[in-house]
């Protein structure tokens, strides 16, 4: 018979997996969502909508098997922070997925449109997202409090971009009224990543929050 720690840490390994698996779908769907603006690709972008539905899936299976392991194992301290803290960074992977999509809801309202500039900042903001999309799960799932608060500080990076983009947007609607349906989105898209980073940092709070029971605030 199976004892109940090993039990439990089968349990743990199982919300790791997921959670990577989460991780990795999420990137896939910002870069796929990036491309796919960059050209305004429609067929990607639609793609992009059609597949997440599974990232809401895996979810909820972090969901199921976090609760099950909470009601058959009552764990404490470090034990249950690591199941809360499975809870809050799928519940933050799942808001980045919806905000890809949101990006590639941008690239459908663009069909037919040529861009008003050369996107630039915009992919940059999405690399660095992406990174700190990748960096936020290896932080969890080595317990690195050290690449967790190294979150905020490529956070700063998003966030200056991101003012960057608003200014250069609306000067581009100064100059051409035409321009401002287009930029709106555009600055839409410049919103989604700036959010996007925020939801990364939040897991770096997380992983603080489970190695030493302190939540800090890192998204100032």
């Amino acid at each position: 018979m199976m004892t109940k720690r090993k039990e439990f840490d089968q349990g743990l390994e199982q919300l790791h997996n997921l959670l990577v698996e989460m991780g990795g779908f999420v990137e896939e769907a910002l870069v796929e969502a990036m491309e796919a603006l960059k050209v305004i690709d429609i067929d990607r972008a639609k793609i992009v909508i059609k597949k997440d539905p599974l990232l809401n899936q895996m979810e909820e299976k972090i969901t199921e098997i976090g609760s099950r392991l909470i009601a058959t194992q009552q764990p404490v301290a470090k034990d249950l922070r690591r199941i809360l803290s499975a809870f809050k960074i799928a519940s933050d992977l799942e808001r980045m997925g919806d905000l890809a999509v949101d990006v590639a809801k941008v690239v459908l309202r663009l069909e037919g449109q040529e861009l008003i500039k050369p996107l630039i900042d915009l992919p940059r903001m999405a690399e660095i997202v992406q990174m700190m999309t990748y960096e936020s799960i290896q932080s969890f799932v080595q317990e690195n409090v050290d690449l967790a608060y190294k979150m905020a500080k490529d956070d700063d990076q998003v966030d200056a971009l991101y003012g960057q983009i608003t200014r250069e947007l609306f000067s581009l609607m100064m100059e051409n009224p035409r321009n401002i349906a287009q930029a709106s989105l555009l600055s839409f898209v410049g919103r989604y990543m700036e959010r996007f980073g925020d939801h990364a940092t939040n897991i770096g709070e997380s992983v603080v929050y489970l190695v030493t029971g302190n939540r800090p605030d890192l998204n100032q």
